[in-house]
């Protein structure tokens, strides 16, 4: 669930409500009692996914995939990798198929 942001234009209180993506927005404010709370646009929370699984990792376009295989050593394969074999693009497209 998102954390918003909330200001009144009467009394310029600012807080911050979580709550969840289908609730609706408050228009009450806290401090004042005014029903002329606003709710404000932000920056959001920057989301990183880490790991296999993701399409930043998972999903590259053909061409990277070429380019990467090309960066690997000749010997690089799904049985013999000098390199960890959860991060050879040879040994998880041998896995996958």
């Amino acid at each position: 669930m998102p954390t918003y942001d909330y200001k009144c234009t009467a009394c310029g209180h600012q807080f911050e409500k979580f709550q969840s993506i289908t609730a609706a927005p408050v228009r009450k404010c806290p401090r004042c009692g005014k029903a002329k709370v606003r709710r404000l646009i932000g920056m959001g929370a920057g989301v990183i996914f880490k790991g296999s699984g993701f399409h930043q990792t998972d999903y590259r376009s053909e061409s990277y995939r070429k380019a990467a295989e090309k960066d690997m050593p000749p010997s690089c394969d799904a049985k013999n990798c000098p390199a960890d074999p959860s991060k050879c693009p040879k040994a998880r497209k041998d896995e996958s198929e």
